[in-house]
């Protein structure tokens, strides 16, 4: 598995596990050491998006709720909730991973972590965050 969908995942299980234990994903890093078997561009690169997605949690989620047609941040299923936090910043703030490949790991990642109407969910409203993108206020 390449280390930057390592990250993904690592950053994921984080920002899952922060709203479970309702504790800041910053704090639940700090609590975790690094798995010796991490590579360090993978854990750096898992910390960059943990730390991104706490950064810009406010307006990661008014663009979710503004362009989730029917859902609320509340209603959808976890997993989804933090996997699209996760794809909208590094959509919208990492200018060094392509707009594709980012929709396409929270894609995958859904696919292989939640439920069959997810990665169809997660890639329409990416995609819908993407065509916006030069529009959106940041």
């Amino acid at each position: 598995m390449p280390a930057r969908t390592k990250a993904r995942r690592l950053a994921l299980d984080m920002l899952y596990a922060s709203e479970m234990r309702q504790v800041s994903p910053l704090e639940l890093l700090a609590q975790r050491q690094r798995d010796p078997r991490d590579e360090i561009s993978e854990y750096d690169y898992g910390v960059r998006l943990i730390e991104g997605v706490h950064t810009h949690r406010e307006r990661i989620d008014e663009l979710i709720s503004t362009y989730a047609v029917g859902w609320t941040l509340d209603r959808m299923p976890a997993v989804d909730r933090n996997l699209l936090r996760l794809g909208a910043y590094e959509l919208l703030w990492v200018d060094d991973v392509p707009d594709g490949v980012a929709i396409s790991e929270a894609v995958a990642l859904a696919t292989e972590l939640s439920t069959d109407e997810s990665p169809r969910f997660v890639n329409g409203l990416l995609s819908r965050l993407q065509e916006l993108k030069p529009s959106l206020c940041l």
